[in-house]
């Protein structure tokens, strides 16, 4: 009896799989493409100058410029369209950045994507949401942990470092990554016109 209500719930689950995906709706492709782009700047100009700040000053520099100069970054981007720029994790160094419930549910999935073998460089995320009476386009993609990452975000700190991180952000999760993991996403929202 138990393998034929196992089958009925299987068979029923894979019928509304269709409507499911069909429920989502979709970005269009040109602000995904600007969404794109919007990223490689931001993370462009980020990189720039957590590199610039490590190679000249050191890591405790670095913690300094990261958060000091993130926001502002992520607020100049932002300006250069109607998308919203910000970054988020399932790990937030920054109380700022946690992730809201869609964001979240973003998340978890690129991680499962991730267990599942998929590159993490090539994933990424839209979709079309309603929140009231606003049609928002939202995306995400996620942030890979590199070598450079690990030295402020990795399992073994140094003592200076984790004695900055906690001044800095009294409320940190964002340690014990490894290279390749995701470390978290960049996120933008545009309201549709």
């Amino acid at each position: 009896m138990k393998s034929i209500s196992i089958k009925v719930f299987c068979v029923s689950t894979l019928s509304i799989l269709p409507i499911l995906a069909s429920a989502v709706e979709t970005v269009p492709p040109q602000e995904i493409k600007e969404a794109r782009t919007l990223i490689k700047a931001f993370g462009s100009d980020l990189k720039h100058v957590l590199k610039t700040s490590m190679k000249s000053q050191g890591p405790i520099k670095a913690l300094e410029v990261c958060n000091s100069k993130a926001g502002p970054i992520a607020k100049e981007n932002s300006s250069l369209s109607a998308w919203n720029i910000g970054r988020t994790s399932l790990k937030v160094r920054n109380e700022n950045n946690v992730p809201d419930e869609w964001e979240f549910k973003v998340l978890r999935q690129f991680e499962q994507r991730k267990e599942a073998g998929e590159n993490i460089k090539q994933m990424e995320y839209a979709e079309t949401v309603k929140e009231g009476d606003k049609t928002i386009y939202r995306y995400m993609k996620p942030i890979p942990t590199a070598s450079l990452c690990v030295t402020c975000h990795g399992g073994e700190l140094s003592e200076k470092i984790t004695k900055k991180v906690a001044l800095l952000y009294p409320n940190d999760l964002a340690t014990g990554f490894s290279v390749g993991d995701i470390r978290g996403a960049f996120t933008l929202q545009k309201i549709k016109n």
